[in-house]
């Protein structure tokens, strides 16, 4: 595997950012988020995971979520191996629960930020919300071992046959872009990738033992409504921040929502770096 990485780098930052994009997007799309923490001060990283943007690999039809998983947790421990600056983990649309789920099996990073949180297995409400049709939604949870593992696992579709994925953003032209991007919103994936997906069970958050977690919603979120995210959220067994960006669409571009998230950034990396400030311990929920 060939995986592609937008960096912003700052030698002198004391933290680092690893930003991951969700279903439909890629580093590059993401990257105006990368603009908001370079310019409050963080090194940002950010890797285009298997089946979008420019990472190759050999066989897609064979990637799962799995492989997302996993990929992350080795980029955390090479990163971590080549420069000791603690890491922040930010998760666009579905990277925040991949985030989450990294950092609850252990990965060394000093928080985890999220715009939202998706429990596709456990979770009626999300699975409405990410589904393109109420009969997809229904059927998710019948998905047989089969569509994960047999030869129909292999057959590619474009994501937006699924998803609403004109919900992505509140900016009609936006959304067009973002479907039309060949790299993203208009790429294709594996049905046993869709598969894994929403099946996947996360770490139950009454048991997380991980950093802290700051949970940055897009108040104007018509594609996954921040009462979804809240509600898991509010189970973290650690410290979770809870801020609602006003404004925002599921894409959070839109001012004053994009301050907003700067000042909640800002005020994360003065407490990481503060002597003898915690990132972990049990659980308090502010919002």
């Amino acid at each position: 595997m060939d995986v592609h990485i937008l960096r912003a780098s700052r030698p002198a930052a004391p933290l680092r950012v690893l930003l991951l994009h969700g279903g439909g997007g890629h580093s590059a799309l993401v990257w105006p988020l990368g603009a908001v923490l370079a310019g409050e001060g963080y090194d940002v990283l950010a890797p285009d995971l298997p089946q979008y943007g420019r990472t190759r690999v050999a066989d897609p039809g064979r990637v799962r979520y799995r492989d997302w998983i996993d990929l992350v947790g080795d980029l955390i421990a090479a990163e971590t191996e080549r420069d000791p600056r603690p890491i922040v983990v930010f998760g666009a649309s579905l990277g925040g629960m991949l985030g989450y789920d990294v950092a609850a099996r252990g990965a060394r990073v000093a928080a985890v930020v999220a715009t939202c949180f998706l429990d596709l297995a456990g979770d009626p409400a999300a699975r409405r919300a990410v589904a393109r049709t109420p009969a997809l939604a229904r059927f998710i949870p019948l998905i047989p071992a089969t569509a994960r593992i047999g030869v129909p696992a292999r057959l590619r579709f474009p994501i937006r046959w699924v998803a609403p994925m004109a919900r992505i953003s509140n900016d009609p032209a936006v959304s067009q872009a973002c479907i039309d991007d060949p790299r993203g919103a208009g790429s294709v994936v594996s049905l046993g990738f869709l598969a894994d997906l929403m099946t996947h069970e996360v770490p139950v958050p009454e048991d997380y033992r991980g950093p802290r977690v700051v949970l940055v919603h897009p108040a104007a979120d018509t594609w996954t409504p921040p009462d979804i995210s809240i509600r898991f959220a509010q189970r973290i067994a650690a410290r979770t921040d809870i801020h609602l960006l006003t404004g925002c669409g599921h894409f959070p571009v839109e001012q004053p929502g994009v301050d907003e998230l700067a000042g909640h950034l800002r005020a994360l990396g003065d407490e990481l770096i503060e002597p003898g400030s915690t990132s972990s311990g049990s659980a308090e929920h502010v919002r």
